[in-house]
């Protein structure tokens, strides 16, 4: 389009959108915003583009040619149709259960606006796979001064709480203050004596995605432009969406039909023991707080098991947050990108008897006449893998067939995969066999283990009140130590001609609180076991002698 030249230079339309005397080219319309890109070259000079108001074209009707002029009405005319037609338009409906959240929270731009939010209150965190059984839920630690800070855009947070467990802990039973935060990348700890280390990038990829269970977080995240919406659907009284945000983090947001408000947002994440789990924060009791809707109870699921119960008693937007910067020891420290490289030492405190020791979880060998069998395959992959290894390098004539699991907590089943991967055969108490034929079972596609890649079969023997096992060369026997505060679901192992304990943790020699080696102690004397020296899951070897004293603590 030529405009034809006037005596003066003046702004059409007074917007100094392009000038008479040049050349107009259309490129596209934004119809939302009725507005019109246009490219503009004067004489002599390159193209530049501008984007206007469709209204600052009609000063320039009647000074145009006369063809020019109808073919720029016809043009602007099809573009407001098509503005009309797009405002028309509804949203899709994944995007429609994100807007009708936001306005039940309090609105689109408020939402948008916030940078802090600090929650404060008391509550629970539950013992997840350290409980009495497999199936338990009784346990957990108590909360005060639990404070959650976050700084919503730089993707910072910290909790702040006091914990006491509401059951008898190997530690004790006095309160323990935590710090547990993530700083980008960096997630971290604080012990109490301010000490700061750097968590696995495991650990911090979990924190970072805990920042967006909760109701404002996420549902700003999904207003994000770069975020991804899919999949909406209806359940329960809920309408869903999955969320990918802008950083590729993957949720499923739940909305109540009525209310409009978040009722529950789900990850997933990777547990070594149970394989792919939902992390699930559901919602409840809102109160206003500054011009937005929040929960004042806030309840997590790991799986099956509630692993934090929140119940707020102030929270604030946009206060104060503090300094939420990862401390300067932990930003600086490397990557931990999984287990610390694993240590296996080797201790023979018998003939055919290995202890296989090195960090915090041991394990023992046991030499038979034509196999050889391990008592505990604990703590990961990586530790049972190196002492399946060990145990081989040790007796490379004989086939290493067993591994008996002294009980079902996770640091101490935590190698049961490897091990069936391997080919063994798991011993291990009755009260297990559920769990670990469902934890054998679990897929472990966020982060495929060594059975995932090399599936095998379970084989499991169970052991109720006691098990012998025993050939011409060697004789283990197995009980149950029945009545421990710690599990319903320990053995330990009793070789009664070197006449050698092997326990796991309810007797830790050196440790400053003994809390289950009375009843250790019970069932020793109550089968009548003749022991000379304890060899400990955890610690060093011991006299028995050393457990006979914590009877006058």
């Amino acid at each position: 389009m030529h405009f034809s030249p006037a005596a003066d230079d003046r702004h059409v339309g007074g917007h100094g959108a392009f000038h008479e005397g040049a050349t107009l080219l259309y490129e596209r319309p934004l119809i939302l915003t009725r507005q019109i890109t246009v490219q503009v070259k004067r004489a002599g000079r390159d193209f530049h583009t501008r984007t206007l108001p469709l209204a600052a074209l009609e000063p320039a009707y009647g000074r145009l040619e006369p063809e020019v002029e109808h073919t720029m009405k016809h043009s602007i005319l099809a573009l407001m149709t098509a503005a009309a037609i797009s405002a028309c338009a509804t949203a899709t409906p994944e995007q429609q259960i994100i807007g009708d959240a936001a306005s039940a929270l309090g609105g689109r731009d408020r939402i948008l606006a916030v940078k802090t939010l600090v929650i404060e209150g008391e509550g629970a965190n539950g013992n997840l796979g350290q409980d009495m059984t497999p199936e338990a839920a009784g346990q957990a630690f108590m909360l005060s001064g639990y404070k959650r800070s976050i700084d919503v855009s730089a993707g910072r947070t910290r909790v702040q709480q006091t914990r006491t467990p509401n059951f008898e802990y190997f530690q004790g039973q006095a309160p323990q203050q935590q710090v547990l935060g993530v700083d980008g990348e960096v997630g971290y700890n604080v012990a109490a004596n301010g000490n700061a280390t750097r968590v696995s990038n495991a650990v911090a990829k979990d924190r970072r995605a805990e920042i967006f269970h909760h109701p404002i977080t996420i549902v700003r995240a999904a207003l994000d432009p770069a975020a991804r919406l899919a999949n909406p659907r209806t359940a329960g009284g809920q309408r869903v969406v999955d969320i990918t945000t802008a950083s590729g983090l993957a949720f499923t947001l739940a909305i109540d039909e009525g209310t409009r408000l978040p009722t529950r947002v789900v990850s997933m994440t990777d547990n070594p023991n149970l394989g792919d789990v939902a992390v699930e924060t559901s919602f409840a009791d809102y109160q206003d707080v500054n011009g937005l809707k929040l929960p004042a109870h806030l309840t997590t699921k790991t799986d099956t098991v509630t692993t934090a119960d929140i119940r707020v008693t102030k929270q604030a937007l946009d206060a104060d947050a503090g300094n939420l910067a990862a401390p300067a020891a932990a930003a600086s420290a490397a990557p931990v990108t999984g287990p610390p490289p694993v240590i296996v030492s080797t201790e023979e405190v018998a003939k055919g008897i290995w202890f296989l020791a090195g960090q915090s979880h041991h394990s023992v060998l046991v030499e038979f006449k034509d196999h050889l069998m391990l008592i505990e395959v604990p703590q990961n992959e990586a530790r049972a893998l190196a002492v399946i290894a060990k145990a081989r390098e040790l007796r490379s004539g004989k086939p290493l067939t067993h591994a008996v699991v002294t009980h079902h907590h996770f640091d101490h089943s935590g190698g049961i995969r490897a091990a069936v991967s391997e080919g063994l055969t798991l011993i291990a108490h009755k009260a297990t066999a559920a769990f670990f034929t469902a934890a054998i079972g679990r897929a472990h596609t966020i982060a495929p283990d060594a059975l995932a890649r090399n599936p095998k079969p379970l084989k499991l023997e169970t052991v109720d009140e006691e098990l012998e096992l025993k050939d011409e060369t060697r004789t283990v026997n197995l009980y149950h130590i029945a009545g421990s505060p710690h599990a319903d679901t320990l053995l330990m192992a009793y070789l009664p001609k070197e006449r050698i304990l092997v326990e796991a943790d309810v007797f830790s020699p050196a440790a400053a609180v003994q809390p289950y080696a009375a009843n250790l102690l019970e069932n020793i004397k109550k089968r009548n076991l003749k022991v000379d020296r304890i060899v400990p899951i955890h610690g060093a070897i011991a006299p028995f002698t050393e457990l006979l004293k914590t009877e006058t603590h």
